[in-house]
């Protein structure tokens, strides 16, 4: 089981869901980065289930680092970050050892591990195991922002309803960076809220789309081919549980375009590069132009739903079905924009480690 990733800055996630306790270790970073345990606890609360639009599972996810920090600043040694899980009720998923959840990875996870996996909750495949990510990605989004580079995620659609795109990027990135629901047009939010309402009390749940940005990222930056940047994160983002697409500036869009159309045409505007339009997503020949990064991603349905669903009993390889017990969110696309902004900000970390030098991240603006 690979749960390493990244090649001068990296980050390793260990834990089960129903396990003592999750974490990541963040290893490679430079020393002498100031480490925000108050920002660590803000980040961690964007991830957190707050209302009836999530699980009824309430973590405490307070964060514990236990090395690679002293006097409040980076040593340049590993950051390990624990965090203990509190309330578990593993009796739910006693069904769920021969029974496998529809649209979980359950069925994959027998075959590859032949029943030694904790199942309890989704085990080491559950999507809790994204706090640790959110606590070593904290560190990395607060590097990030001394050297002027920020990023921001917001959603895009959800239960059909859309939201507006950015605009004043600057002013939008702020406003979702301190809001636990990120969404540019405070009417779609309640429209959405709504949608994820109605699925639950149907025993279903809804999924959506997430837009990232990313300002202040130098040109520059990434490999062709196999390291290209929009390489490096798609493999990054899909492994966050319930990731099913990305697309980067007009994505499957410009397949639809004239070349005139999509085309990036550069100019020079007072003493620096920049373009009319940003099709690409700051993005060409897997190297950063300096524009804006901009993806998108497609978070499916939360798959644990409360209706009576076929499976299969994985012992006796009969047909049978399965309602699913226990707590679950109806939709996790708001609590996924937080991973997506860790995972970009560790991948980003990592590439401008390989393009500047391990001690870029550190050094004065």
């Amino acid at each position: 089981m690979k749960n390493t990733f990244g090649s001068s800055v990296s980050v390793t996630v260990f834990g089960e869901s129903h396990g003592t306790a999750i974490g990541a270790v963040l290893d490679g970073i430079a020393p002498g980065i100031p480490v925000d345990e108050e920002f660590i606890a803000h980040q961690m609360k964007l991830r957190q289930s707050v209302n009836a639009l999530s699980t009824a599972r309430r973590e405490a996810d307070e964060v514990r680092i236990v090395s690679g920090v002293w006097n409040g600043r980076t040593t340049g040694t590993p950051l390990t970050f624990i965090i203990e899980n509190q309330d578990t009720r593993s009796k739910d998923y006693g069904e769920l050892a021969y029974k496998a959840r529809p649209g979980h990875a359950d069925f994959s996870a027998q075959m590859k591990y032949h029943g030694y996996q904790d199942f309890r909750g989704g085990g080491h495949f559950s999507g809790r195991i994204t706090a640790g990510v959110v606590a070593a990605g904290a560190v990395a989004i607060s590097a990030l922002r001394s050297k002027g580079i920020t990023i921001a995620t917001h959603i895009l659609s959800c239960g059909g309803v859309f939201d507006r795109s950015f605009n004043n990027i600057a002013e939008d990135a702020e406003k979702l960076n301190n809001t636990d629901f990120a969404v540019l047009d405070n009417d779609k939010a309640e429209a959405m809220k709504a949608a994820i309402t109605a699925a639950k009390e149907n025993g279903d749940s809804v999924g959506g789309r997430l837009e990232t940005i990313v300002t202040g990222l130098p040109a520059g930056v990434g490999e062709p081919w196999f390291d290209s940047l929009e390489s490096v994160l798609a493999h990054a983002v899909f492994g966050i549980p319930a990731i099913k697409g990305l697309e980067f500036g007009a994505g499957f869009a410009a397949a639809d375009m004239l070349g005139s159309q999509c085309n990036d045409c550069f100019r020079s505007e007072d003493g620096s590069i920049t373009a009319a339009t940003n099709n690409n997503g700051g993005i060409l020949g897997g190297i950063s132009t300096g524009l804006p990064l901009l993806f998108r991603t497609a978070v499916k349905p939360t798959p644990s739903i409360y209706k009576e669903q076929p499976t299969i009993d994985i012992n006796s390889m009969k047909n049978t079905t399965l309602q699913i017990k226990g707590r679950h969110d109806p939709a996790i696309v708001h609590r996924a924009r937080v991973v997506i902004d860790s995972i970009t900000a560790l991948v980003l970390c990592d590439q401008l480690a390989m393009r500047f030098g391990t001690d870029w991240l550190a050094e004065e603006k």
